[in-house]
């Protein structure tokens, strides 16, 4: 297990996503989250066309998919519907903002939440690239997301929760935010419930979305506990010796 503190991990995986940001600014890919999903030559590339369909990455910016971390598309998984409210967390570059706004206009709008200045201005420029304007972008943290409660009727996450040092903060918070009868649909990165935190961290790094992750039994019982219902974590592909990319859905009661 890291023997780092968690404000020193928070620094650690902001420093990654500023580098990921710069990077993707200056025409390069970056890595994908997971150190084992791809090879880092192929990690942005493999991890979009598989995750995203051809009619998708054509609505977006070469900016936006150079700088995808994730491991899934959390737009397919929430099935989203005009009119909807829906909150990214953990943001990033704006892959799955600019998409959310295009699935729920007219009407919706969609937020993006990241602590990162650098990945926050490149998804403001990537979404007036795309031309969407039902967008609003929010610095904070997950653990603490800046809007009201009852606010959005969506949240989708695409290989952050696994990032966060407080992932049940991260629930909560969750269920703070999304409306009666909204829903979770999220991509993340999920260990077997045979896995140790210690054998997890030995297979790789927090910063890599591998230390960090919760088992799958960790998952169901964090989000039954802030109070979802219907609670469902279906792996998808290994990563890793024991460790899925996995679809997360949940729905908050009425």
């Amino acid at each position: 297990m890291s023997t780092q503190s968690p404000e020193a991990l928070r620094d650690e995986v902001r420093r990654r996503y500023a580098e990921a940001a710069l990077a993707a600014a200056a025409g390069s890919a970056a890595t994908c989250c997971a150190d084992s999903c791809c090879t880092p030559e192929a990690a942005t590339e493999e991890i979009v066309r598989a995750a995203y369909t051809i009619e998708e990455r054509g609505e977006l910016p070469e900016a936006a998919t150079l700088a995808s971390l994730g491991c899934g598309n959390p737009t397919a998984v929430a099935e989203l519907n005009a009119g909807e409210t829906v909150l990214d967390l953990g943001s990033g570059g704006g892959i799955d903002v600019i998409l959310s706004a295009k699935r729920v206009a007219p009407g919706g709008i969609a937020y993006g939440l990241d602590m990162t200045d650098e990945m926050l201005g490149l998804a403001q420029a990537n979404a007036r690239d795309a031309g969407v304007t039902n967008v609003h972008f929010l610095k904070g943290v997950i653990e603490a997301v800046p809007l009201p409660a009852a606010s959005v009727d969506v949240i989708i996450s695409n290989c952050v929760i696994n990032l966060s040092v407080d992932k049940p903060a991260v629930f909560i918070e969750m269920a703070r935010v999304v409306r009666p009868g909204g829903r979770i649909g999220i991509s993340d990165i999920v260990a077997e419930d045979r896995l140790s935190a210690s054998e997890r961290a030995e297979r790789g790094s927090y910063v890599g979305c591998i230390a960090g992750a919760l088992s799958k039994g960790e998952y169901e019982a964090g989000l039954e506990a802030a109070g979802f219902e219907d609670v469902a974590v279906e792996f998808t592909h290994e990563v890793g010796d024991g460790m899925h990319s996995a679809i997360i859905k949940a729905r908050k009661p009425l």
